[in-house]
């Protein structure tokens, strides 16, 4: 299982829907994704959207077809929907406009949601109101009295907005002839493939620090990304997990609201965005930045029990003087031995920073650790020392060979 330990956006398998991205390079070609596994990019690889994600269809079809346009063929013919995983329908991303709308009125700000339904999604879900994908291979009939009864809990929230379920109905009798074919019983291909000793990698959606039970709530999404989320949003028991890496940006970045304590408001923060091109592959939005928190890496290891860490975008930090790591929070003077619950505790503490020199010295070719430099070889080990975990990757460039492998 592959786990985001900061507050950043990745690929998806079993939890979250098309409300993050990441972008992956394939011989200079940059494939965006946002509902489809990053495995699709192998020819050989089944890819599973398992029965946590929440799926808006339309929104599926385009990327695919954008990714096609670059040269990604046979994907549908790779692609599974799990029969389990619940519909996004257009009503679920208005009313994910309404309640964004709602807060700002009420609070004076929003929770900088990308307004994709996801949250709205989960809650029908969690209403036991939700639109199933086993639903779109049922009677016609049927489904169109479970839209009904979705679109009027939503009207009934929002009763002055003009949402037609009818409208909603005859959308999803568009695509779903398109769709049929790749809806399947993923718990059991899951686990067939599980029986046979096939090599299985999930990756999860956005990051722990956005996760809905652990992250810095209420600025968080709507599901849970930490390691748990594996087997509730694809059926595969826990016993079967051999693996959980835990991916570490070199430094921290966040979109949308949300305190994080390292966070730059400064020329360093604008140039840790400039160099590594930090923008939203989903909404585009320009990711705020700062210094690496292992206060956070380690509270993410505590919940996800890291085997081992891949640490990306250390070439980011090639021209820097110096470098400064976060390793604990003060409140009022106290040094807090765990990471806050209370995200008005967590607006008040403040960083406690280590500082490292810097490499000044490009590390793109660097392949094997003996390659790096001194000063980089010390913010690796730093990491590793500090959260208790080795690191096995380091993450010299955006091609896919522009790695460090740790043995």
């Amino acid at each position: 299982a592959v786990v985001s330990t900061q507050s950043g956006h990745y690929g998806r398998g079993c939890q979250g829907g098309n409300n993050a991205g990441h972008t992956v390079v394939v011989k200079d070609v940059h494939y965006d994704f946002h509902l489809l596994p990053s495995g699709i990019v192998y020819q050989n690889c089944k890819c599973v959207i398992g029965n946590g994600v929440v799926v808006h269809v339309p929104s599926l079809f385009q990327e695919i077809e954008k990714n096609a346009a670059k040269g990604l063929e046979g994907i549908e013919s790779r692609l599974v929907i799990s029969d389990r995983a619940h519909v996004v329908t257009d009503a679920h991303q208005l009313a994910d406009g309404f309640y964004e709308s709602e807060r700002s009125a009420r609070s004076g700000h929003e929770l900088g949601t990308t307004k994709k339904g996801i949250g709205p999604t989960y809650s029908s879900k969690m209403l036991r109101l939700g639109l199933r994908f086993a639903d779109l291979k049922g009677d016609k009939e049927a489904l169109k009295g479970r839209v009904a009864q979705l679109i009027g809990d939503i009207k009934t929230r929002f009763p002055n907005k003009n949402i037609c379920p009818d409208e909603e109905f005859k959308k999803l009798q568009e695509y779903i002839p398109r769709v049929l074919p790749l809806i399947k019983d993923t718990v059991l291909i899951m686990n067939q493939a599980l029986a046979r000793n096939d090599k299985i990698l999930v990756e999860g959606a956005n990051a722990a620090m956005l996760d809905v039970d652990f992250g810095t709530y209420p600025f968080v999404t709507s599901s849970n990304c930490t390691v748990g989320g594996v087997c509730t949003g694809l059926g595969i028991p826990p016993t079967k997990i051999t693996d959980v890496i835990g991916v570490v940006k070199a430094y921290t970045t966040r979109v949308g609201a949300g305190r994080f304590p390292t966070e730059l408001h400064c020329e360093i923060g604008q140039k840790l965005g400039d160099i590594g091109h930090e923008y939203g592959v989903t909404t585009g939005r320009r990711r705020r930045c700062g210094w690496l928190d292992l206060v956070v890496i380690r509270y993410s290891h505590m919940i996800n029990g890291f085997t081992r860490l891949a640490i990306t975008k250390i070439d980011i930090l090639d021209t820097f003087e110096e470098v400064k790591i976060c390793t604990g929070y003060e409140l009022d003077g106290v040094l807090l031995k765990n990471f806050p619950s209370d995200h008005n505790i967590l607006m008040r503490v403040q960083p406690v920073y280590i500082t490292l020199k810097g490499w000044k010295t490009p590390t793109l070719n660097c392949r094997k650790f003996e390659d790096l430099p001194p000063e980089a070889k010390d913010y690796v080990k730093t990491i590793e020392d500090f959260v208790g975990v080795k690191v096995s990757w380091v993450g010299v460039g955006q091609s896919r060979d522009a790695c460090v492998i740790i043995q």
